[in-house]
């Protein structure tokens, strides 16, 4: 069984791995958008 401080760390790795998971698709969305604007200009 796992302690409260290690469930607390394990949470904490896996919230920040999301987070940045979903800044990589953000900002994928962003470039992809951009280029998509430039190829129509």
């Amino acid at each position: 069984m796992l302690s409260i401080t290690d469930a607390l760390q394990l949470m904490l790795l896996f919230g920040t791995l999301i987070i940045n998971l979903i800044a990589l698709v953000v900002e994928l969305i962003k470039n992809h958008r951009q280029k998509n604007i430039l190829t129509w200009c």
